[in-house]
């Protein structure tokens, strides 16, 4: 059963809560990318169109419950008012009589934008006062903020217990595309799984491995399945403490039938330097005081050779360090490759980057907007700013 959405709701001239993600690069007291605001504009255009009072919140940063001025949500105000064409009326609060004025005074089709909910300790301790203090403010909830649903804070778990609530557009396509892939991919299926850390992606690689055909590996995870091997890793990032893990992940991936790849050559070098000699070598060569950053381009090849053949792929994690162009090469063929396949999921953070600089975000089926939500959600873990919206038949 899906949840409830936006869609599903009568929501004119009702204030309407909703939790975007508008925690976005800023450069002085400008917006640096603008790309989760863009997210969000399809919800927030349905409101505006439907008629609903519009109050929006979001964190910015990481203040930890301070005020910060160089966190204050002004410069989000400014870009979200240019991509509108329209005033966004912003305040320094979240919660008191200056919010309950002024969304008491908010006509339909008007923006209130709320101050980072961060400023406050009570959002991170989902204090039930100030969920109530929120929830006070509006007449409807919505969730559009997949990038904090694996948060149980007052904005996206506390203010449902006193709301009715439901999923934005951009939640809704999150659950429905990455939920789809997980529960019915078209086969021959793939993922593609990179970044620093077994332990960051432990839950994912186990839930693909009975998900997929094939599985790839990258990055500094995949130096800890080398190593599980018995191939000498340099001076590389490794899990030596995750090398018995790695030997199960292999075993049950075989047990499967799953094909599981793991590079055959990598780019080394000294140093992340721009300076730094580079050296391509096969895995049984590395270098004792070299460090792997990348793929090599034959294991790049066999990765986009593999995916011609698939119809449907998952991807998570760089194959190395692609912000440096000289350790780029690797993750941008797999990007190249990734984004031909069918139905191409990438997950949000790191990897989302990575597909923007290699040019193919437009080439991609869904790049979600989550880093460690998409990584949870992947997983089959528990996303509680999920789990708390209404189901399809609830009757409000």
């Amino acid at each position: 059963m899906g949840k409830m959405s936006v869609r599903d709701i009568d929501v004119r001239s009702k204030r309407v809560l909703v939790r975007v993600d508008f925690n976005v690069p800023l450069e002085g007291n400008r917006v640096a990318v603008a790309t989760r605001i863009r997210a969000s504009l399809p919800t927030i255009r349905y409101l505006i169109e439907n008629g609903a009072k519009i109050i929006l919140v979001s964190h910015l940063g990481r203040p930890n419950g301070k005020f910060d001025p160089r966190l204050k949500m002004d410069p989000i105000a400014k870009k979200l008012g240019e991509f509108l064409n329209m005033e966004i009326k912003k305040i320094g609060t979240c919660v008191g009589p200056e919010a309950r004025a002024a969304a008491e005074q908010l006509s339909p089709g008007e923006i209130l934008l709320l101050e980072n909910v961060r400023f406050y300790i009570e959002e991170q301790d989902n204090d039930p006062v100030f969920a109530r203090e929120l929830a006070d403010l509006a007449e409807i909830y919505v969730n559009d903020a997949f990038g904090t649903a694996h948060r149980s804070h007052a904005s996206t778990v506390g203010v449902t217990r006193h709301l009715p609530a439901v999923a934005g557009l951009l939640l809704e396509k999150e659950i429905s595309v990455m939920g789809g892939i997980l529960e019915d991919p078209k086969h021959p299926a793939a993922a593609v799984v990179g970044g620093a850390k077994i332990a960051d992606k432990l839950s994912v690689l186990k839930n693909f491995l009975n998900i997929v055909d094939f599985l790839a590996l990258g990055g500094g995870i995949a130096n800890t399945f080398l190593l599980a091997k018995g191939i000498d890793i340099g001076s590389s990032l490794v899990e030596r403490d995750k090398v018995d893990v790695a030997m199960e992940v292999i075993e049950e991936a075989d047990s499967n039938g799953v094909g599981f790849l793991l590079p055959e050559d990598v780019i080394t070098a000294k140093k992340i330097s721009a300076e730094a000699e580079i050296n391509s070598v096969s895995v049984d060569e590395i270098p004792g005081d070299e460090l792997v950053l990348d793929i090599g381009p034959k294991t790049a090849e066999r990765y986009a050779a593999m995916l011609k053949e698939v119809k449907s792929c998952i991807w998570v994690g760089p194959m190395g360090v692609f912000e440096r162009d000289a350790f780029a090469k690797g993750t941008k063929k797999v990007a190249e490759a990734v984004a031909g396949v069918e139905t191409s999921i990438v997950g949000g953070g790191d990897t989302a980057s990575a597909a923007e600089k290699a040019g193919v975000s437009d080439r991609i089926t869904h790049i979600s907007t989550g880093g460690s939500a998409s990584l949870e959600f992947l997983g089959g873990g528990r996303l509680p700013g999920i789990e708390c919206l209404k189901e399809k038949q609830s009757v409000f």
